[in-house]
């Protein structure tokens, strides 16, 4: 078949790769080259660098319509998308004689929009998937031709998540492909309450402690890639932004705090333990949560153990978060 593309970052590469090894690419579209590094110079993102490399026509428009001639001129049977980061117009949709799929990482309806995988971890989510779906003028709306589910492990991050469901995705384009090329076309409604899944604005990662602990583990698995989940500490100097990498869930003490530890305080924001070399312990709403690495904005990742100790806090005292 002869196929347009779309799709701009990383993730999109694998996609690409196959369908240019198993069908004919007559056209990538990517987003326009974006300034980079302290001297803000244009680079090309990793799905036009390398269409380049496998000779591949490119277009780069800031608006997908401006390039509707030139699409049609390529008479592609189909187009994919993955991760593109525009919405297409009907005169872009229009063109494929079969219409255009996009690979999307949730389980529509659930999860529409820019994010899926980091909400669906932030917000506790246990499973997930990959649907395969024909677009249309709505965000993520359109007909499904297949949906792959995966189940979420209780500690997994947005980049180990991202992974498995790349790979996961890949299998299901390979499956529609051949469904596809033998004539058979899925065209399902979707069916379910729908869910939003909008771009992570930095605000979206601040951490409260008047939140339950789980709430925040999950915020930190989600926001692991961008923005990374954070507080602001009060400090002599000014505000510190402190990112947070890893946290973990106690295993032996309730969400009410109880056990070896009862006697603490229990009001949030108020470190319970600390383990040299691991990390620390701070009460949260009504449960508690351990700190395992973080990263003060600027430096190195590093213990949280270790952030405490430099900071002069330990058991007993209060995280100075600003308010």
């Amino acid at each position: 078949m002869r196929i347009i593309f779309y799709g701009t970052p990383e993730i999109s590469l694998p996609y690409l790769d196959l369908l240019a090894r198993d069908q004919k690419v007559v056209g990538v579209v990517a987003q326009p080259d974006k300034p980079a590094g302290r001297k803000l110079l244009l680079e090309p993102g990793p799905v036009k660098t390398r269409a380049q490399e496998l000779g591949i026509r490119i277009f780069q428009p800031a608006r997908s319509s401006q390039i509707v001639m030139e699409l049609r001129e390529l008479a592609p049977d189909l187009a994919v998308a993955v991760a593109y980061g525009q919405m297409l117009k009907p005169d872009i949709l229009s063109i494929p004689k079969l219409g255009t799929l996009n690979v999307h990482f949730s389980l529509l309806p659930k999860y529409r929009g820019a994010a899926p995988v980091q909400w669906a971890l932030a917000r506790g989510e246990t499973k997930t998937g990959v649907t395969i779906f024909w677009l249309d003028q709505g965000m993520d709306t359109g007909p499904i031709f297949v949906k792959k589910e995966l189940a979420i492990e209780p500690d997994e991050n947005s980049p180990a998540l991202i992974e498995r469901l790349k790979g996961l995705g890949l299998k299901a384009l390979e499956e529609v492909l051949q469904e596809i090329a033998v004539g058979r076309i899925n065209r399902l409604a979707q069916e379910g309450e729908p869910s939003l899944a909008p771009l992570i604005k930095k605000e979206d990662a601040r951490i409260s402690f008047g939140r339950p602990a789980a709430e925040i583990h999950n915020l930190v698995r989600g926001m692991r890639l961008w923005p990374r989940a954070f507080l602001e500490l009060e400090q002599p100097g000014g505000p510190l932004r402190l990112l947070v990498l890893k946290t973990r869930l106690p295993e032996n003490i309730s969400l009410l705090g109880e056990g070896p530890d009862a006697s603490a305080s229990s009001t949030p924001g108020a470190i319970i333990r600390v383990e040299p070399g691991a990390g620390f312990l701070i009460q949260c709403l009504s449960s508690r949560l351990w700190f395992l690495t973080v990263q003060p904005e600027g430096k190195k990742p590093v213990n949280a153990a270790d952030f405490l100790n430099g900071q002069r806090l330990a058991a007993g005292l209060f995280l100075p978060v600003k308010t």
